[in-house]
């Protein structure tokens, strides 16, 4: 039963083993289904998938295999015209054959194409025909849920409608980030501040919640000296051209940079493509709108730490030859390849975030340089866990 949406799961990337799949099929048979699309949505996420951050791919794959269950194709022109006007009537005459209360999906979906050939005109409310309200299985706005919607927006909504509306997506690891994700990532940073010298005045939540199980659940407050920042960071953004699809993302990070309270210092600048001989001070990378790159180095300090942020792809000549940009580089001397490892040998921690999904590293326009870079620093997905994980890498003492 359902053999095609098992292998759908799989295919999507879900690790759903034979041995689950068995214990949903044996669930099956117990009736725990209830013949009910939207139980077997709930039973299906229950057994199958183990965590959370699963839960909006398992949506999107619901709703991508029954999605002609929702809405089929083959309903004429006429029925989607009676189904979407706005009545109020309802027709009460309507033709009173009771529906079995309980209906395998295969039966049921043999009645909704006996329905369409024996309707010949607009029914509301009833329990038999295609239309709207009553509590017939076949139509929207009524009061059945265990039936097929069509048109218009269920009064007690369907499982593919609630698949379909994606609300795990933001529990997804592999999720592209906002403010707020950003933010409780950088948090992680904080273990590199010390504790000031004074009186024990700050909560130490992980300490009151210990002591408090020790203390058989009865509340026991613990108290910390307080933290004093002391992380430098150096954020750099590669912008425009390539990056500009990646623009709003940007912004999210560097309004969860500025908003963050754990850094000493923060410095932020800009490059198109590859570093230069000038950092720019804005992401519009105008010219006179910047500081050497040599001043940075020289000026701050190898505390720092440095967090580069771009697709790593251009031309190869950007990366590899002296004024290689003739528009960004301005004919310097040195190769961008050249100032990238500069600041490698400059600072002791610093990571690269890439926008792109990694698995398309090696296939992207400008893999060539992408893997490069790659080369010279360690480069994470721009991601819950790459972001997570490049936080890790820099943490390392």
């Amino acid at each position: 039963m359902f053999l095609e949406f098992f292998y759908l799961l799989r295919a999507r990337g879900l690790a759903v083993s034979l041995n689950e799949w068995m214990s949903l099929v044996e669930a099956l048979d117990l009736g725990l289904a209830e013949c009910s699309l939207m139980s077997f949505y709930h039973l299906c996420r229950s057994v199958l998938i183990k965590s959370e951050a699963d839960y909006d791919k398992f949506d999107a794959v619901f709703a991508e295999y029954f999605k002609g269950i929702e809405s089929p194709e083959e309903l004429p022109e006429e029925f989607w015209r009676w189904l979407h006007e706005d009545t109020r009537e309802r027709d009460l005459n309507d033709r009173p054959v009771p529906e079995e209360a309980l209906m395998e999906l295969e039966e049921l979906l043999k009645r909704f194409q006996e329905r369409i050939q024996e309707q010949k005109e607009q029914h509301n409310g009833g329990n038999y025909w295609i239309g709207t309200g009553g509590t017939s299985r076949m139509g929207h706005g009524g009061y059945n849920n265990q039936g097929i919607r069509t048109g218009g927006t269920g009064r007690h909504k369907s499982a593919v409608q609630v698949a379909g509306e994606r609300n795990f997506k933001d529990f997804r690891q592999d999720n592209i980030l906002d403010i707020r994700q950003f933010q409780m990532a950088f948090r992680k940073l904080r273990q590199f501040s010390a504790r000031v010298e004074g009186a024990k005045t700050e909560l130490d939540v992980d300490g009151t919640i210990d002591e408090t199980c020790h203390n058989a659940g009865r509340l026991k407050l613990v108290f910390d000296k307080p933290r004093k920042n002391t992380i430098k960071l150096l954020l750099l953004f590669d912008s425009d051209g390539s990056m500009m699809p990646y623009g709003r993302l940007c912004n999210r990070l560097f309004q969860a940079v500025s908003k963050s309270s754990h850094f000493k210092d923060l410095k932020v600048y800009y490059f198109h493509n590859c570093i230069y001989d000038q950092l720019y001070t804005t992401p519009y990378c105008r010219k006179g709108e910047w500081v050497n790159t040599d001043w940075v180095l020289a000026n701050l300090d190898s505390e720092y730490k440095v967090i580069l942020v771009g697709d790593g792809t251009m031309a190869p000549s950007e990366l590899l030859r002296p004024g290689g940009n003739s528009v960004f580089s301005l004919y310097n001397e040195e190769p961008g390849i050249e100032w990238l490892k500069k600041f490698k040998r400059r600072y002791k921690k610093q990571i690269w975030l890439n926008p792109i999904q990694k698995e398309d590293w090696e296939f992207v326009y400008g893999s060539y340089t992408l893997g490069i870079i790659k080369e010279v620093f360690p480069m994470f997905e721009l991601t819950i866990d790459g972001l997570e994980e490049g936080i890790r890498r820099l943490l390392v003492r």
